[in-house]
């Protein structure tokens, strides 16, 4: 028999073409065993796609051939293949440019060149540029190419993993810049009162959150403190809710008047923000320390609550517009401590947006008051009670909340 049309000679006898056959479903004690593949066969010369089905055939390679004659045909067959086994001498591509069409075209999958062109250079630039392998036509039979197709699949399945695992690797480094610029160390130096610091990433985010605190001291008598919430997750939030905290930062330490600051602030949250319908709610409190008093200012965000004389109260400031919305000052709440031993809690709504039993009741702020006031409070200690806080409301939840939780405790004297 002649060998058909103008094949470059793959390793096996002369055929004449017919219907192209598959891998069977045994297994050839040479071949390395694995999961059924389906290669795609790039090829026009009808003798050689013959001959390719043929040794996989005769090594029950538990390989599916599909074959397509051009490169256009390829692009409508790639989908949900394994492997593409590509002739770089095409009638729509020739050489490296195919090749690089294939890879582009491919992505998950492996890519093999089979080719009649044994320069060797050709072979290093061709994996240089993505193929897993470069096979010579006439230079292998089944089980070696068989042993190809399968070592060039978990080849590239051990890429893909290395390039996700590098991903997230890349994300954790990110997110945890970031976490570093949104939950900063107090920039204070009093001892009068006592400042503690809680951040809990909610259950869906290995994205991190737009929630962060802050806390300044400027004079001997005065400390400034912030708790703030940018809306939604990820890189984007995270990274407004830094500017947020950097610029608040420079607004106090600048002296710029107290009126003044949020409306500033307001001002950087709207230049920076890529979309029109991104909020901040924010929480500020100045403590004169002479005084014995705090000035609070919410925009949208919950009331701190007071623990002084054995009670939890909320701070009965005026709620005031979310930041981002319509700018306007929010109204300054005066709060005169009756005793020296007090604590101001701050925190972010994730943390009373916990679902209470099985209903939709959500913990909210009279749940928390309630959660503060139970005996079992009183034996945690202050620098513990953030995160036993955090504990009782996912016991309520019935797990992880979804939210991120920030918090903020400052507290003098014995604090409650």
């Amino acid at each position: 028999m002649t060998r058909p049309n103008r094949g470059t000679g793959l390793a096996g006898p002369a055929v004449v073409p017919r219907a192209l056959p598959q891998g069977g479903l045994g297994h050839h004690p040479q071949v390395p065993p694995g999961e059924r593949l389906r290669v795609l066969l790039v090829e026009d010369d009808e003798g050689d796609a013959f001959l390719v089905g043929e040794l996989l055939a005769e090594t029950n390679s538990m390989i599916d051939l599909v074959v397509a004659t051009s490169l256009s045909e390829a692009r409508q067959r790639v989908t949900g293949v394994d492997c593409v086994l590509l002739d770089l001498g095409l009638p729509d591509a020739q050489g490296l440019d195919g090749l690089r069409q294939v890879l582009e075209m491919s992505s998950g999958a492996a890519v093999c060149v089979l080719t009649g062109r044994t320069d060797e250079h050709l072979g290093i630039v061709a994996v240089a540029e993505g193929a897993q392998d470069y096979l010579v036509k006439g230079q292998v039979d089944g089980v070696l190419l068989t042993r190809a197709l399968r070592y060039a699949v978990e080849r590239k399945r051990a890429d893909e993993n290395a390039r996700r695992l590098r991903e997230v690797e890349l994300r954790q480094a990110e997110s945890a810049r970031l976490e570093r610029g949104l939950l900063p160390q107090p920039l204070m130096s009093t001892d009068t009162v006592a400042v503690h610091t809680f951040y809990r990433p909610g259950r869906h985010a290995a994205l991190i959150g737009g929630d962060f605190y802050d806390v300044v001291q400027t004079r001997p008598d005065r400390v400034d403190l912030i708790v703030g919430d940018v809306c939604g997750h990820g890189v984007d939030e995270a990274a407004l809710g830094v500017e947020l905290r950097v610029a608040w930062r420079a607004l106090v330490l600048a002296g710029v008047p107290d009126d003044e600051v949020l409306l500033a602030l307001e001002q950087v949250l709207m230049s920076e923000r890529r979309l029109q319908e991104i909020f901040a709610t924010v929480a500020t409190i100045r403590l004169d320390l002479v005084a014995n008093r705090a000035t609070v200012r919410l925009a949208g965000h919950p009331p701190p609550l007071l623990l002084s004389g054995g009670g939890v109260v909320p701070v009965p400031a005026p709620g005031g517009l979310l930041l981002g919305v319509r700018p306007r000052p929010p109204v300054a709440y005066d709060l005169e401590f009756d005793t020296d031993d007090w604590s101001l809690l701050m925190y972010t709504d994730g943390l009373i947006e916990g679902r209470v039993g099985a209903g939709d009741e959500r913990l909210d702020v009279p749940g928390l008051s309630q959660l503060l006031g139970e005996p079992a409070s009183r034996a945690v200690s202050l620098s513990e009670l953030p995160a036993w806080l955090v504990g009782r409301a996912e016991q309520l939840n019935g797990g992880p909340l979804a939210d991120d939780v920030a918090m903020l405790l400052v507290s003098r004297g014995g604090g409650r």
